[in-house]
């Protein structure tokens, strides 16, 4: 049996024979979500990925709910939301799950991400389960803008004007794209019709993405923190109770520091200008998007053209894409890269940076440390990345990932029976 191939379901009863001889569904999930074998030194860091699951569910459960109360239209958009906060049954909790929940949604991908490039878990084989999470987490960002504009509030209204308004940058189609989002010439009731629509579609494309992000995932099998493939049986763990019990644990954390949002300060990550029906004659004095887009907002604003600006804000998430080619070193943890495990600090803290930028006005020393920032971003992937692999001394590689497991500095085998 191969060391990814977890053992097969076998019925224990005449209902379940049953089933199985006619529809094998348990036999299909048991062997990928129970027997699974899973490395036995996965730390906490790689319980994102359940956690992600439990917001997207968080997040489509709540957004039917909320779309059988919502009305698009641009007469009655903002008032079918106080209607939700004041008249439905517990819709004050449903609006705010929602809203708080997409902010917990990027938080959590956010750091799944991060572990991505701090072990390594692009490289080869897994390119293609990378790749398919990018796309996932483009869809996520469509599926949040989308969103934002549908309470129509202020700040709803001016951020989906300036954001659509930067497609008209492209030559010779731009206007026309612009008119096509709009679904006319400015924000409008058409608008807030297709946004609404695209905005329900699209959590289920990603339900669809997801499944095959994980189907990559049990092919390939799970990355670790050390980046040595699995050698041997020995070095797995049943999916089943051992990373369930793990997973729940830290979700059971992640949901406490969601529920702190969620009941005690469910508006601080709002914007106060979205509590204000939208108005075309008044513009904010500062718009700004939600703070999970604020480091692309940064490097939009940091750059003087408005073509070229557009351009480079793509290009931050579509270098993403080829990262597994960018990056030379032939060691994928970091934890064994004592260089490269600093360059990732500092590109973390730029991250940061520009997204409190993005929430600043884009002049004065503000701008100027936005285009430092963005200039850095893209020298981490482009220079840092593919240069350092040839430079780089890694520390040695243990043969396997037992060591670890054991908590030893053991350098080559560990004995298996201990």
């Amino acid at each position: 049996m191969s060391i990814l191939h977890g053992e097969s379901y076998k019925p224990r009863n005449g209902f379940t024979r049953w089933l199985e001889k006619r529809l094998p569904i348990i036999g299909l999930i048991y062997p990928a979500f129970v027997t699974f074998p899973t490395p036995r030194n996965l730390n906490y860091a790689y319980t994102f990925g359940g956690i992600l699951l439990v917001c997207l569910m968080i997040q489509i459960i709540s957004g039917i709910v909320l779309s059988m109360h919502y009305t698009p239209h641009v007469d009655y958009a903002f008032e079918s939301i106080e209607h939700i906060m004041r008249d439905v049954n517990y819709g004050w909790l449903i609006r705010y799950m929602h809203a708080n929940g997409a902010s917990m949604f990027f938080l959590a991908v956010y750091i799944h991400i991060f572990r991505g490039l701090y072990y390594g878990s692009y490289k080869e084989p897994r390119e293609l389960l990378w790749i398919i999470g990018v796309m996932l987490y483009l869809m996520m960002m469509a599926t949040a803008f989308l969103g934002y504009l549908l309470p129509w509030g202020q700040m709803s209204f001016w951020g989906a004007t300036v954001i659509t308004n930067f497609f008209s940058a492209i030559p010779f189609v731009g206007d026309a794209i612009v008119e096509w989002l709009r679904g006319g010439f400015s924000i409008d009731n058409a608008t807030l019709n297709r946004f609404f629509s695209l905005h329900y579609l699209l959590p289920f494309m990603i339900v669809g993405v997801v499944v095959l992000h994980i189907w990559g995932l049990h092919v390939v099998g799970n990355s670790n923190p050390t980046g040595v493939e699995l050698q041997k049986k020995e070095e797995t763990v049943p999916f089943h109770p051992y990373y369930t019990l793990k997973d729940g644990f830290a979700l059971v954390l992640f949901l406490m520091l969601f529920a702190l949002f969620l009941f005690y300060m469910p508006n601080v990550l709002g914007h106060t200008d979205n509590y204000i029906k939208a108005d075309s004659l008044v513009t904010p004095a500062h718009i700004v998007p939600e703070w999970y887009f604020l480091p692309f907002y940064a490097i939009l604003r940091a750059v003087p053209d408005k073509l070229l600006g557009v351009l480079i804000m793509f290009a931050s998430i579509g270098v993403l894409f080829i990262l597994p080619w960018l990056d030379t070193s032939p060691v994928r943890s970091a934890a064994f890269r004592p260089l490269y495990r600093q360059f990732f600090w500092i590109f973390v803290f730029v991250c940061l940076g520009l997204g409190y930028m993005g929430a600043m006005p884009p002049e004065g020393l503000y701008l100027t440390m936005s285009r430092l920032l963005t200039v850095y971003y893209f020298f981490h992937f482009l220079f840092v990345l593919p240069v350092l692999g040839f430079f780089e001394t890694p520390r040695p590689l243990p043969a396997s990932i037992m060591p670890s497991v054991l908590d030893t500095e053991g350098k080559g085998d560990v004995d298996e029976g201990a």
